[in-house]
């Protein structure tokens, strides 16, 4: 809790997943993605209860290792890969109220595919939502420059090519550029009036939550292998760091 606040976090694990095969069962660092959202929700203090919503009995089985309850299986009317967040969020939401016969304040939502998120990521992201009266808090990333959209190009049918905004033709350098961002994946919080009446997990009044250094949201197996990498590093750099102090 926080304050008065009952805070849900639900992680979304269904189990048909295209680009990775079952990827919510991969593992980074001999760990599986979504056991890896379990372990971090159980040193977040402001988490009240943390639920897996899937539709896959081993991801269930996994993540109720990892600490995360499994009280409900996702209905296959919201499982396939054109559902959208809320559908999955404001279910889990009405489907917790019923089974734990409470009212929960605040959603938070974890995605297993951005495992390097920290405990204070989120406990950040929640604080931020509350002191601030906000809607919705995401967490977002500043975008590089390479793939700012004013330097986005597009190909026509006949493969000539074309700036997908036409201001970008007046882009010369960097330092005209205003900054742009995009959502990291590692945490979303929303209270219970923006799912249930405003309907969006993107409500009137949402903020943005800056986290800086690297980030990635696992959709392919290069990104897999990109993080465990990422990962192995920080974990040598830290044993370096441990015995030459």
């Amino acid at each position: 809790m926080i304050g008065n606040k009952r805070v849900l976090t639900v992680v979304p694990a269904r189990g048909g997943s295209k680009g990775i095969p079952l990827k919510n069962l991969r593992p980074v660092q001999g760990i599986p993605l979504v056991a890896l959202v379990g372990h971090l929700c159980a040193k977040v203090p402001e988490i009240t209860r943390a639920v897996v919503s899937t539709d896959h009995e081993e991801i269930a089985r996994v993540a109720e290792e990892s600490g995360l309850a499994a009280p409900f299986r996702r209905p296959e009317a919201i499982a396939g890969d054109r559902i959208g967040d809320w559908d999955v969020l404001s279910h889990a939401l009405v489907e917790m109220e019923k089974l734990d016969n409470t009212r929960y304040d605040i959603v938070v939502m974890l995605q297993p595919t951005s495992p390097m998120r920290t405990p204070e990521n989120v406990s950040n992201t929640i604080h931020m939502l509350v002191d601030g009266s906000w809607d919705a808090v995401w967490t977002v990333s500043e975008t590089d420059g390479k793939s700012h959209p004013l330097k986005q190009l597009v190909l026509k049918e006949d493969n000539t090519m074309d700036y997908y905004d036409p201001k970008g033709s007046h882009i010369i350098a960097r330092q005209q550029l205003k900054p742009v961002y995009h959502r990291n994946g590692i945490a979303y919080a929303i209270t219970r009036d923006c799912l249930l009446e405003q309907n969006t997990i993107k409500g009137k009044r949402t903020g943005a939550l800056i986290i800086d250094g690297h980030h990635v949201s696992i959709d392919t197996e290069w990104d897999l292998q990109f993080v465990n990498y990422l990962l192995s590093q920080n974990q040598l750099q830290n044993t370096y760091e441990k015995n030459n102090q």
